[in-house]
């Protein structure tokens, strides 16, 4: 675990976010097709849940720019992403959807990343 001192900068935390948010969105949108095959996930849902990850990846990159980051943008972040682990997690076990073992590993893994922020973000918003 790492010390409260050793926790990066939120603006250097938020730009992380951001640009794996901007990875994984142009990802979604440009692969949805092929990240469907592989996972058992609907293409469509990909392609959308990409599109949404852009203008998200936008917000936290302007406020990434600041130099001190609002509490509110901070916090609307934190919401959006505890927002976003909630339903990754919420359709396959809904059964909403379906995916194989790939599938599972993409949404468990991109849900660990996200909460990993979230905690990073929070213990630096605290600082």
């Amino acid at each position: 675990m790492l010390h409260q001192s050793q926790i990066p900068a939120l603006q250097t935390i938020l730009k992380l976010d951001s640009a794996t948010c901007a990875l994984m969105g142009a990802l979604l949108v440009s692969a949805s097709g092929l990240v469907a095959g592989v996972t058992a996930i609907p293409a469509d849902l990909l392609f959308w849940a990409g599109l949404l990850l852009l203008p998200v990846a936008a917000f936290m990159a302007v406020l990434a720019g600041t130099v001190s980051v609002p509490s509110l943008g901070t916090y609307l972040v934190i919401g959006g992403n505890v927002l976003w682990i909630a339903a990754s997690l919420a359709l396959p076990v809904s059964g909403v959807i379906s995916p194989n073992v790939f599938g599972w590993i993409l949404v468990l893994g991109q849900a660990v990343v996200v909460a990993g922020f979230v905690w990073a973000e929070w213990t630096a918003a605290q600082r």
